[in-house]
């Protein structure tokens, strides 16, 4: 059972699945949880803000970062780096806040090395043809980097089991509901609340689960 009180969530999906969007309606709605805001090498898209969206740093900086154990995971995405900064989530669930993870994958599966109770939610589109639908939509990409995107998707699809939960984001509102749900379930699990509320539990002469 993990000491800390904090939950750690990875929200993991293929590009253009809504990921992002669910995410800060989220953090709209729950002033509670606690964005993990990852290091990048990609240069900002129309309307990302340093600090907000990710960390924009150099390839350099990120080495940096790598070689000095920094980073709780990484990996390359697309030609790009991107990485979890370790110390600031450690905090977070020390200090019985919940982190929201943005991530793909492999990062998922570098995270549950160190936090083996972490939360995994894969996001889905509700079809493939509707994935590329709003990649275009949203204007960011030039068509080379679309296709890319597009072929790269079946095979981040392809992990989707090892999460616990799926959402299928068709109607955003239903989706971020659930998201919602996920949450505040999580957060009742007998070892969250054992910690969260340890000195009840003693009173009630509950033993710690092992």
């Amino acid at each position: 059972m993990s000491e800390r009180p904090g939950n750690v969530f990875m929200v993991v999906a293929p590009s253009g699945a809504g990921k992002s969007t669910l995410v800060k309606a989220l953090l709209d709605r729950d002033e509670s949880l606690v964005l993990s805001v990852s290091c990048t090498t990609r240069p900002p898209r129309k309307g990302e803000v340093d600090g907000r969206e990710y960390r924009f740093i150099s390839t350099e900086q990120f080495d940096k970062l790598r070689q000095g154990q920094a980073l709780l995971e990484w990996a390359e995405v697309h030609g790009n780096f991107y990485g979890t900064p370790l110390d600031r989530i450690d905090q977070a669930t020390r200090e019985g806040h919940d982190v929201l993870l943005e991530i793909d994958w492999q990062g998922a599966r570098q995270v549950r090395q160190r936090y083996p109770d972490a939360i995994g939610i894969f996001i889905l589109p509700p079809s493939i043809e509707e994935l590329e639908h709003r990649l275009k939509a949203r204007g960011q990409d030039a068509p080379p980097v679309i296709a890319r995107r597009l072929l790269a998707a079946g095979g981040e699809i392809a992990h989707a089991p090892e999460c616990e939960y799926v959402i299928i984001n068709q109607e955003f509102s239903v989706a971020l509901a659930e998201l919602a749900q996920i949450v505040s379930a999580a957060r009742l699990r007998f070892s969250s609340q054992a910690v969260r509320h340890a000195p009840l539990f003693a009173q009630l002469g509950i033993p710690a689960a092992h």
